[in-house]
C-alpha cells in the first residue's frame, strides 16, 4: 500500500496517506455529526456538531499515526530500517525494510503500538473527566469519550494473536523464542490470522443476513483483508527462506544501459537504444568519476516519465529534469541479501532497484528478475526433495550443494 500523498517526515520517517483515508474519515465525521453527538446531546446547533466531528476525526487519525510511529521508532532502535508510514482505509501501516533480528526485538516492535493506543485511551479518559468537571459542552465531552473508547478498542483488537495484527507479531515472537525457527513461527502466526479472518467474514455475513447491512459488510471486509494479508505474509516468509543466502548481485541485470542526465527527453524517446528493449534506465550525471571510468548515478528514468512530458516541451526538457531523483529511487548495495529487499521489489518501471557496488552502478533489478530467481531456486529445491524421497541420499546432497554454483552459472548467462 503506497501513499497517494506524502505529508512529510516525522522523526526522519516519511509519512503519507492513501486516498482511501477519505472514505473512513467521512464515515467518522458523518457518524459523529449526524449520529452520536446529536443523539447523546440534542439541542445544539449543527455547526457545533460538524466542527466537533471534524476535529475528532483528525485527532483519531493522529492517534493512529502515533501508534504507527511508535512501531517505527522502536524498530529503528532495534536495527530495523523503516520505509515509511501510510494511513489508509483500515488504519495505518509502518512498512519495515527487514525482519526483526531476534524474538525480543520482535516483541518490543510489535508490543509498543498497542501500548501507545492504550495510554492514549487512558489520557482521553482523563480528559473526559476533566472536561466534565469544568462543565464543558456536552458534545465536546462525548467526543472525548469516543476517542477514549476507540483507542482502547484499537489496543485490544491489535493484541489478538493473529497476523497481520500486532498480536500476530507477538505470537510469532513467542513461537520463535520457543522453537528457534523464525519460519515455523511465521507459519503459526499466519495460520492463526487466516482462521481469525475467515471467522470475521462468517460473522459479518451472519450480521448482514440478520439485517445489519453496513456493520456486516464492514466486518466481512476487515476479515477478508486480515485473511488475505496473513496469507501474503506466509508466502513472503517462504520466499525469504528460499532466497536465504542469495545476494542481490546474483539476480540483477549487470551493466545496464544508462542515459546521460543532459540528454533531452525528445532525443531519449527517439533513440532506438531506449525505446525497444527496456522501460527504465539509470541516469548518469556529469559529476566526479566514481571509479572505473563510471559517472555517478543521479536517478532513474522511465519511458512513462518521458511520455508524461508534453510533446512541445520535450526538445527543451532534459532527462535530469524529468527523471526520478536518486533520493526517491530504490537503491541497494550489491551484497545485500535479496530476502531483505524483497518487500521493496514491486511491479512497475519506477520500482526498479538500482544496484551499487562501491559507489559504482553494478546493475538493476526488476520484479521479473526476482520472479525468475525464485522460480529457479524453488525448482531446484523441489528436485532435491524428490531425490531425497527417492532414497538417493548422496545425489540429493550433491544437488543441494550445487545450488550456489548453479545459480552463479545462471547469473553469468551459462
Amino acid at each position: 500500500m503506497r501513499a497517494t500523498v506524502v505529508l512529510g517526515r516525522i522523526a526522519g520517517i516519511r509519512v503519507g496517506v492513501h486516498w482511501s483515508v477519505l472514505l473512513i474519515f467521512g464515515v467518522i465525521v458523518l457518524g459523529l455529526a449526524q449520529g452520536r453527538l446529536p443523539q447523546a446531546h440534542p439541542g445544539e446547533g449543527w455547526p457545533l456538531y460538524w466542527a466537533i466531528g471534524l476535529l475528532t476525526a483528525v485527532v483519531f487519525f493522529a492517534s493512529l499515526l502515533a501508534h504507527e510511529l511508535a512501531h517505527a521508532i522502536v524498530a529503528r532502535r532495534n536495527g530495523v530500517e523503516v520505509d515509511d508510514i501510510v494511513l489508509w482505509l483500515l488504519g495505518g501501516a509502518a512498512r519495515l525494510k527487514a525482519e526483526a533480528p531476534s524474538p525480543a526485538a520482535e516483541l518490543r516492535i510489535a508490543g509498543v503500538g498497542p501500548l501507545v493506543s492504550l495510554v492514549l485511551g487512558g489520557l482521553f479518559a482523563l480528559a473526559t473527566w476533566g472536561l466534565d468537571a469544568v462543565s464543558a459542552p456536552g458534545p465536546v465531552v462525548e467526543a472525548a469519550v469516543w476517542l477514549a473508547v476507540i483507542n482502547i478498542l484499537l489496543a485490544a483488537f491489535n493484541v489478538i494473536p493473529a497476523a497481520p495484527l500486532d498480536g500476530g507479531r507477538l505470537l510469532r515472537a513467542f513461537l520463535w523464542w520457543r522453537t528457534g525457527d523464525r519460519l515455523r513461527a511465521t507459519a503459526g502466526a499466519t495460520t492463526a490470522g487466516r482462521v481469525f479472518g475467515w471467522l470475521l467474514v462468517a460473522f459479518g455475513l451472519l450480521l448482514f443476513m440478520r439485517g445489519d447491512v453496513f456493520g456486516g459488510l464492514w466486518l466481512a471486509m476487515i476479515g477478508w483483508f486480515l485473511a488475505a494479508t496473513a496469507t501474503a505474509e506466509g508466502q513472503q516468509a517462504q520466499l525469504r527462506a528460499v532466497l536465504a543466502g542469495v545476494p542481490v548481485r546474483d539476480v540483477m541485470t549487470p551493466d545496464p544501459v544508462t542515459v546521460p542526465a543532459g540528454l533531452t527527453v525528445a532525443r531519449f524517446l527517439d533513440d532506438p537504444r531506449y525505446r525497444y528493449r527496456h522501460s527504465a534506465f539509470p541516469v548518469t550525471g556529469e559529476g566526479v568519476d566514481v571509479g572505473g571510468g563510471a559517472r555517478p548515478v543521479v536517478g532513474l528514468m522511465t519511458l512513462d516519465l518521458a511520455r508524461a512530458v508534453g510533446e512541445e516541451r520535450r526538445p527543451a526538457v532534459t532527462v535530469g529534469q524529468a527523471m526520478l531523483p536518486l533520493e526517491r529511487a530504490e537503491v541497494v548495495d550489491a551484497d545485500t541479501p535479496l530476502a531483505e529487499v524483497l518487500p521493496r521489489v514491486e511491479p512497475g518501471a519506477e520500482h526498479r532497484l538500482l544496484v551499487l557496488d562501491g559507489g559504482r552502478l553494478a546493475g538493476i533489478v526488476s520484479a521479473s528478475d526476482v520472479s525468475r530467481a525464485v522460480t529457479w531456486l524453488m525448482t531446484t529445491a523441489q528436485r532435491g526433495a524428490e531425490a531425497r524421497r527417492g532414497g538417493d541420499a548422496a545425489d540429493s546432497g550433491g544437488r543441494r550443494g550445487d545450488w550456489g554454483q548453479g545459480w552463479d552459472d545462471r547469473s553469468r548467462g551459462a
